[in-house]
């Protein structure tokens, strides 16, 4: 059991914070924006007092998260680094998945043990449930010391701990971006295309969720590469050219449509499609 302050009872920290009360750990402070979010974030965590100042909550806890906007943070471990606390033997992790623990480095120099402490799931809602956090992978660098602690933490919460180095950080986010943020736009997208087949919102979702859990089954199941269906893998030119010159009316999907088709050309390629419908599939993607 760790004490705990939240700085940025934000969607993140209100869903962490209420995931670790629940594994036995103590929420001593939290902070937000505003002050009637923190007291809903507080109300959600079942505990914690709220500070209206980000200094007031650091010194009251052993381990201090920062759930923070990544413009936000170095501004924040500035301020912190600037006060009169006794950072000694305190952890402090910061939850962004691209930057490095580094830039906790004034807070190290003033004793802290930093890491990067990076959940790798969204989070839509504060009252997410703690199960959210279950089987998923924790994005982890910083000092080793700090690094044990986050580990024992991840597996507290139910997940894996994932070392990564600094410079792998940018990769790292930059997947799990296109796999949560990008997912949702191709989403909307598909959406979108369905209401020229008078198909509404709701009704879209009907339709395309089941498509898209089926898609996640197969990739648990089978692996990415053996998941991929549809007219590229089958080299089916006729349905690409028909699907393209559908999407006319419709440039920045058409283009997105071609982009993502040339991706999995390359899925294709490895799964043994002819080089000759490869490349007639790569001159019309290409609108050569």
């Amino acid at each position: 059991m760790v004490e705990i302050a939240i700085i940025g009872a934000g969607r993140l920290g209100t869903s962490l914070g209420r995931a670790l009360a629940k594994k036995g750990h103590v929420i001593r402070a939290l902070t937000c924006r505003g002050r009637a979010s923190a007291q809903e974030s507080r109300r959600i965590i079942g505990q914690g007092k709220v500070f209206p100042k980000n200094r007031d909550a650091a010194a009251e806890a052993q381990v201090v998260f920062l759930c923070l906007p990544d413009q936000d943070i170095r501004k924040v471990v500035a301020e912190l680094a600037a006060e009169k606390i006794d950072w000694t033997g305190k952890a402090v992790f910061h939850t962004s998945g691209l930057l490095p623990a580094k830039v906790l480095k004034p807070l190290e120099d003033k004793g802290a043990l930093i890491a990067s402490f990076h959940p790798a799931q969204s989070f839509a809602r504060k009252d997410t449930p703690p199960k959210h956090f279950r089987g998923i992978y924790f994005g982890l660098e910083g000092h080793p010391k700090a690094l044990a602690l986050a580990r024992k933490i991840a597996r507290q919460l139910g997940g894996h701990a994932l070392a990564l180095r600094p410079e792998e950080k940018p990769y790292y986010h930059a997947s799990c971006t296109m796999t949560s943020n990008f997912l949702v736009t191709l989403l909307d997208g598909a959406a979108g295309l369905l209401k020229q087949a008078r198909i509404g919102q709701k009704n879209a979702v009907r339709l395309l969720f089941p498509l898209a859990q089926g898609t996640l089954r197969n990739v648990k199941k089978f692996d990415i590469r053996n998941s991929l269906t549809g007219p590229v893998i089958r080299g089916d030119l006729t349905t690409i050219r028909a699907h393209l010159n559908a999407l006319r009316r419709f440039p920045e999907h058409r283009e997105a449509y071609k982009k993502l088709g040339l991706v999995a050309l390359e899925t294709a390629k490895k799964r043994g499609l002819s080089p000759q419908k490869i490349k007639a599939l790569k001159n019309l993607l290409e609108d050569k």
